[in-house]
């Protein structure tokens, strides 16, 4: 296997090397070796992420941007590094335009709010695509309530594509057009390029669920030619509790602020108020300081190990996986053909609920998600009510897939499924 695995990015030795720097793999829950395959939902942390954080609380914890002693200068210089390493880590040359949030929603829902609520009105239209996740289609529900604009969609075809015959039609009179670059459920990955460019051409911005794809594959934002991207820190092997917005200056220039107070203010009058200048609108009040800091070693491993070998060595993952659920009688795998996803898959085993399969696994110690995968209408076109979800990042191995596979058998015997 090796020559083959060298070939997909990592060695064996890469790859025991990285999992030695996560604590976690050492767990046995229920007196078996944790398989953890469910890095999509949220990955786990390395000790050089846990570790940076805690030197954080131990050295140097204080408020940023306004204390001038010594300790505040270090926390307000290390969280504008965060930002300029993650501006790096995605390929925009202006740090500014990386927004510190809570999360991906929190990014998404800001773009609908500040962006959402000035430019548009009734009778235009909001483009997004049938496999959205909640978070990138809910906001734009609220706002085409709001505003009397209407939602069009995208549809998905059959092995889990979008369906782009009609996306000229689609785009004629929307003003945004919402789409993930990589779906939390199929694994399908979109072509964000000719997405944005075509979005462009028909006087939409775009806008990019990109909670997938910057954790596992490298990503170019200028390459893209998107509006906004929007990912969260703990997909990335990094912290809960932060994510960033990305989005092109000319646009969060002429942005209000979303939220209000503290630090995001130029001069407070008793009757108004201006604004400061971006990316500090848009971060009111005291910011995840330590969970910046876990980012920016997030982003400093994952540039030590490679996106692009990362990217191979998760397709050498999902293709095997892929090859092993296809010889289990009775698994339905969901989404599209190796070269158009990730190692991100959706299965069905017989009539077995996928909470039911989630359960059985979990007392092998295998840890997969199970339901809907905040993607209730996909579900619905699928037909399903729910699918088990197992999903491979950098520390996974071909012998946890082999656990999986082990795991499914065991349920399919309790259930009685041949």
């Amino acid at each position: 296997m090796s020559a083959i695995l060298q070939a997909h990015g990592l060695s064996d030795a890469d790859v025991e090397r990285i999992r030695q720097d996560f604590p976690i793999l050492n767990e046995r829950p229920h007196g078996h070796k944790l398989v953890f395959l469910d890095s999509a939902a949220s990955s786990q942390k390395p000790i050089q992420v846990i570790d940076a954080m805690d030197d954080y609380y131990r050295r140097y914890h204080a408020n940023i941007h306004r204390g001038v002693y010594h300790i505040s200068e270090l926390a307000t210089e290390a969280y504008e590094e965060a930002r300029a390493s993650v501006a790096r880590f995605i390929g925009t040359p202006c740090a500014a335009e990386c927004i510190f949030v809570r999360n991906a929603t929190e990014g998404l829902n800001l773009v609908a709010y500040s962006w959402g609520r000035t430019n548009i009105k009734a009778g235009d239209a909001i483009l997004v695509t049938e496999m959205e996740h909640h978070s990138n289609l809910v906001p734009w529900q609220v706002l085409a309530q709001q505003t009397g604009a209407t939602l069009r969609f995208v549809k998905v075809t059959e092995d889990g594509r979008l369906d782009l015959r009609d996306l000229d039609a689609l785009l004629d009179g929307a003003k945004l057009f919402a789409f993930t670059a990589v779906s939390n459920t199929l694994g399908t990955i979109n072509p964000v390029k000719e997405l944005a460019a075509r979005a462009r051409a028909a006087g939409a911005i775009s806008v990019v669920d990109a909670c997938q794809a910057v954790p596992r594959m490298p990503v170019d934002v200028v390459d893209w030619g998107a509006d906004f991207i929007a990912f969260s820190a703990h997909k990335m092997l990094g912290p809960t509790g932060i994510g960033i917005l990305w989005g092109r200056k000319e646009l969060l220039d002429a942005m209000p602020p979303f939220l209000t107070g503290g630090g995001m203010i130029g001069i407070v009058e008793m009757t108004h108020s201006t604004y400061a200048d971006v990316p500090a609108r848009f971060e009111a009040g005291t910011p995840a300081i330590a969970e910046a800091v876990g980012l920016a070693a997030a982003v400093r491993y994952l540039e030590a190990v490679g996106m692009d070998r990362i990217h191979q060595y998760e397709m050498y993952l999902a293709e095997y996986a892929l090859k092993r659920l296809a010889e289990v009688p009775a698994v339905t795998v969901y989404g599209p053909s190796l070269e158009h996803r990730t190692g991100v898959i959706s299965m069905t085993v017989g009539d077995i609920h996928a909470h039911d399969l989630a359960s059985i696994l979990d007392s092998e110690g295998v840890c997969v998600r199970a339901g809907h995968h905040c993607n209730q209408p996909l579900m619905e076109k699928l037909g399903v009510p729910a699918t088990a979800r197992a999903s491979f990042y950098l520390y996974n191995t071909k012998a946890e897939v082999d656990a999986l596979i082990s795991a499914i058998e065991k349920a399919k015997r309790i259930f009685k499924i041949a």
